[in-house]
């Protein structure tokens, strides 16, 4: 028996498909920002003084990189129903990827902060710079050009991830997918379609990331590196 290819019924649905790729994307970037915010803040905790800090850090970031994050989204989503705070699918969906990338970026930034030599601190501080300055310009931004890559690619990951929010009904592509393979009986074209979604948003976003790489840090575009 042969089968027929028919992609004009799915096809017909592509404004569901432009929502779901909407809402991809606002979950990508939210979660982006805010898990790049707390995992740098968990990096820097993690090499605090203070051993009840770097050990809260610690423990966060093995607790969730040893857990599966369609896991971490149902606890989020029914946790806090059980508790009496009922919020909607997004907002969980966006909290539960805000943890889980967090802890990735901790471990990334991590390894770029404890590449930065100690004497390059030392000498900006003979200098008087403050402590602000000292973190931005000789920690962190150095730290973030030298991990930039990984973090590129991890965030991409994270927006390939956002497929596992429909499973608490978050209308991102994939659970659009599911409904219009069950209205139209046509799975194989429909998820054709989304897999053609996915990978021009990714490439959408690698070359955003580039762009943003390129205004970030000038000292690799004088010397001609990539990304």
């Amino acid at each position: 028996m042969k089968y027929k290819f028919d992609f004009d019924s799915v096809l017909a649905q592509w404004p569901l498909f432009m929502h779901g790729a909407w809402l991809t994307i606002k979950l990508a970037l939210l979660a982006t920002v805010l898990g790049f915010t707390i995992g740098t803040l968990c990096a820097i905790g993690r090499g605090s003084p203070n051993r009840f800090v770097a050990k809260a850090c610690a423990i966060y970031v093995e607790v969730i990189r040893n857990t599966p994050l369609l896991v971490q989204i149902f606890l989020v989503y029914f946790g806090l129903a059980s508790v009496g705070l009922k919020v909607p699918a997004f907002i969980a969906a966006v909290l539960a990827m805000v943890i889980n990338i967090g802890a990735y970026t901790t471990e990334i930034m991590r390894a770029g902060i404890d590449s930065i030599h100690k004497g390059q601190i030392e000498a900006a501080e003979c200098l008087a710079l403050s402590r602000a300055q000292i973190y931005w310009h000789v920690i962190l931004r150095p730290a973030m050009e030298r991990v930039y890559p990984a973090l590129t690619s991890q965030f991409v990951l994270l927006m390939l991830a956002t497929s596992i929010t429909s499973q608490i009904s978050a209308e991102e592509l994939t659970a659009i997918a599911n409904r219009v393979q069950s209205d139209t009986f046509r799975s194989f074209e429909t998820y054709v379609v989304v897999a053609v979604f996915y990978l021009v948003l990714s490439l959408l976003m690698r070359i955003g990331f580039w762009g943003v790489g390129q205004a970030l840090f000038t000292r690799r575009r004088k010397l001609g590196t990539t990304m």
